[in-house]
């Protein structure tokens, strides 16, 4: 029944991708920014929405809504653990502001979903370029925190399998320091329903944790990294306990 329903998700991903991502590149002509996140979530709901979660029989139980920062304009960067591609589409649906990503240039490549987000105001980067590329990320990210658009960033940078943990790096934490926007700390129990490079789904709950806002101001990024990791660890074995034995 799992392979089933993976099945019918596929393939309610695919025929809905395509003529999404038609749309969204004839409406990047007369959209703006903001206009663009919003049409971008409409689909992401389809997918990971009522409709796509109840093909695979996934629950998404949230807590912590209360610690996202208030305000239009509230700056704020979102540092997410990272196990498959759910949070990836999922985070966007739960939060009230448009974000922005941080992803590698190469995926604005990837047919309809890549040329979709190519043509959305976040950030991507030429990883090849290293100094630059970070550069790249403060002045766009000062820029998209001005407007009120928050930035998501994997500190580890890709899927982590169930129960481990990835080499959590000082990227966000540095754009933190150097636009003073507070990080919030999000842990996800996604492999627990949807495990890294598997095509079969599995019914469940995934819990979404949203920590407090922690300040940067002052900070040095490898200390605030260290925080950031010691929480997010620390609610993943509470959230998901069978994961992490002993």
């Amino acid at each position: 029944m799992a392979f089933l329903r993976s099945v019918i998700h596929a393939l309610w991903m695919f025929v809905t991708v395509v003529p999404w991502g038609i749309y969204m590149v004839t409406a990047s002509v007369w959209s703006n920014g903001t206009q663009m996140w919003w049409l971008a979530v409409r689909w992401l709901r389809w997918v990971v929405g009522d409709v796509g979660l109840a093909i695979l029989g996934i629950e998404i139980r949230v807590t912590g809504y209360e610690n996202l920062p208030l305000g239009a304009k509230s700056p704020a960067i979102l540092l997410v653990k990272h196990q498959s591609t759910l949070e990836t589409f999922l985070i966007p649906t739960l939060m009230p502001h448009p974000l922005a990503y941080v992803f590698k240039r190469e995926l604005i490549y990837v047919p309809f979903f890549g040329w979709a987000m190519g043509r959305m105001d976040m950030i991507h980067i030429d990883r090849s370029l290293r100094a630059q590329a970070f550069n790249r990320v403060v002045e766009q990210g000062k820029r998209l925190l001005a407007q009120g658009v928050w930035i998501i960033i994997f500190p580890e940078g890709t899927r982590i399998p169930r129960g481990q943990k990835g080499q959590y790096k000082h990227g966000g934490t540095r754009l933190a320091v150097e636009t003073g926007a507070p990080v919030v700390p999000i842990a996800v129990t996604s492999g627990k329903v949807w495990p890294r490079k598997a095509f079969v789904k599995r019914p469940g709950v995934v819990d979404v944790s949203i920590g407090r806002p922690i300040p940067s101001q002052g900070r040095d990024p490898d200390e605030l990294m260290r925080e950031v990791e010691g929480w997010i660890e620390s609610e993943m074995r509470r959230l998901d306990p069978d994961a992490y034995p002993g």
